[in-house]
């Protein structure tokens, strides 16, 4: 998500440097001016709530500058004020025990950066939004414009009945799911004499994915049936391993005002140009921060204040199997060699030992265990992608709090 965000602050940041006309045109590129990057979501969860500053790059591909040392605070329509606690770099969070936004209040971000810059949010309502009364799936085929062909697989969908006076929505979804890798590594390897237990066996592990879609949704017309059977996410079985023991879809239904609706409208059309400026006209750029001493200073991004209704859904292996679904089949490329199977064809030839361990491991493998002879003397040494032989690498052992086991 955040590399995704970025290129697209980078195609807005060229866009505000072109003219926009309809006669054709030679387009001429200002001096690149880095900008404050603004990603700040402020709800009503009982969580710690983020403000998150840095500094946009003229490259998208550039490691990006973190904003420190800033003075960032949240002030609501009452006059409370709350200072927001620098976590990491850049990243500022409000303590949850002491702030939790309330709908029917308007709150107003000011950030005062440590070179002096004094930035303040336009003050921004909190609407109510309606409960998601159902998460559900069913077996679903859609068609892959990347692919040409048809994917198997499940489709999520929510229904949300009660009326609400927000009007704009937007959803967001986070997938985690329990998997374990079917090799694990067993052994160290440290050369031919000295093969070692490993202390942890990184067998199962639980893999988390935040969804980077902007899905939003115009109701004010009264058209309230996008709520009910709306999708939110579709999973393939058969294209990675997050059903072949546990998934978990949460889903975060969001109040947007109409502002803000139009923000992530812009934001969706950028994305659906992929990247490319000259697909359409470029976009105005636009943020609801603004500097206070520079009026020319623009921001980019966008002080959200939403409302959030939540629910999780949980399917199992087993769930999925009786949907008669295609399932993952992992790719490890299990490899077993020794010197036995590089003679030597000259003196000094062949390979040792030491020397097959570090080929394949420089070639993407991990080692999983030795292979003894029945005299009990190493005959070769066992390998597989390292994807297969490690869960660590694509996850976390550590259960997420929520998590409970159905199987």
């Amino acid at each position: 998500m955040a590399k995704k965000w970025y290129r697209i602050i980078f195609i807005l940041l060229i866009s505000f440097t072109l003219f926009t006309c309809i006669d054709p045109y030679v387009p001429q590129l200002r001096s690149f001016e880095s900008r404050l990057v603004v990603d700040a979501l402020i709800t009503d969860e009982v969580t710690a709530n983020y403000v998150r500053l840095s500094r946009s790059v003229s490259n998208p591909d550039d490691i990006t500058e973190k904003v420190s040392g800033a003075t960032v605070i949240l002030t609501d329509d009452l006059g409370n004020s709350f200072i927001l606690e620098e976590r990491n770099p850049g990243d500022y969070r409000t303590d949850s025990l002491l702030f939790r936004g309330e709908p029917g209040r308007t709150y107003t971000l000011s950030v005062e950066t440590a070179e002096g810059g004094q930035y303040e949010s336009t003050p921004c309502m909190m609407l109510p939004v309606q409960d998601i009364d159902s998460l559900y799936y069913q077996r679903d085929r859609i068609f892959s414009d990347e692919t040409g062909e048809f994917r198997e697989g499940i489709s999520f969908y929510i229904d949300s009945e009660e009326e609400s006076t927000a009007g704009h929505y937007r959803w967001s979804y986070d997938e985690w799911w329990k998997f374990s890798v079917p090799d694990p590594s067993l052994f160290r390897y440290i050369n031919d004499s000295t093969i070692l237990q490993v202390d942890t066996i990184k067998r199962t592990c639980y893999a988390h994915v935040h969804s980077d879609v902007i899905d939003i949704e115009n109701t004010v017309s009264g058209n309230t049936e996008n709520l009910k059977g709306k999708m939110v996410h579709f999973v393939a079985p058969a294209e990675s391993d997050r059903l072949l023991i546990q998934y978990c879809l949460e889903v975060r239904q969001m109040s947007l005002s109409a502002e803000e609706y139009e923000f992530w409208y812009l934001m969706s059309g950028i994305n659906e140009a992929g990247g490319d400026i000259f697909d359409k006209q470029p976009y105005q750029v636009f943020s609801n921060i603004r500097n206070l001493n520079d009026p020319e200073d623009q921001v980019i991004g966008y002080f959200q204040v939403s409302a959030v209704k939540m629910q999780r859904l949980y399917v199992t292996v087993r769930e999925a199997l009786a949907l008669g679904l295609p399932m993952y089949q992992y790719e490890c490329d299990r490899q077993e060699k020794g010197p036995i199977d590089y003679p030597s064809i000259s003196p000094g030839g062949g390979m040792t030992f030491d020397e097959i361990y570090w080929a394949h491991l420089n070639s993407g493998y991990t080692f999983i265990k030795p292979i003894f002879t029945d005299q009990n003397a190493l005959y070769r040494l066992a390998f597989v992608r390292s994807a297969c032989a490690d869960c660590t690498l694509r996850g976390t052992m550590q259960k997420p709090w929520f998590w409970v086991d159905l199987n």
